[in-house]
């Protein structure tokens, strides 16, 4: 399978929250997730079982939430995607109460494939943006 087709089948599955466990048939055994927070590389180790309950995570947070796929981009191996996920705060999140209120993320990833499945990805997440939307929520609220 192209890379292509297995970076948009794990968003249209897994990354959507439709079926988290097909992680297992998009993702290798063990994937480096290098993620930036506040300007800090991190490099954690994901697997499909846990990458599954990262989602089903999101959709406690903030319900069965949409997510449109802005760009995607192939060379070779590698596949890079930007996305903009709309939900609704239903779950605590970060110390913050659910509000009801929608909350949109805007995230941008590049994604290795190796052997038909996801090897690695570079993932930076507007996390800022989240904690704004989620504090002025809040203040509506009260």
């Amino acid at each position: 399978m192209p890379a292509e087709k297995v970076v948009r089948e794990f968003f249209e599955k897994v990354r959507s929250g439709q079926d988290p466990d097909a992680a297992h048939r998009l993702m290798a055994d063990r994937v480096l997730a290098h993620q930036i927070t506040s300007e800090d590389e991190v490099t954690v180790e994901r697997s499909p079982v846990d990458y599954a309950d990262h989602v089903r995570e999101m959709l406690n947070v903030y319900g069965a939430f949409s997510i449109a796929i802005n760009e995607l981009l192939v060379q070779d191996d590698r596949v890079y995607v930007r996305w903009k996920q709309s939900g609704v705060h239903v779950g605590e999140v970060d110390g913050f109460l659910p509000t009801h209120k929608p909350v949109v993320q805007i995230a941008s990833a590049v994604y290795r494939v190796e052997n038909e499945k996801i090897a690695e990805y570079w993932i930076q997440i507007d996390r800022e943006g989240i904690r704004i939307q989620l504090e002025r929520n809040k203040e509506e609220c009260m």
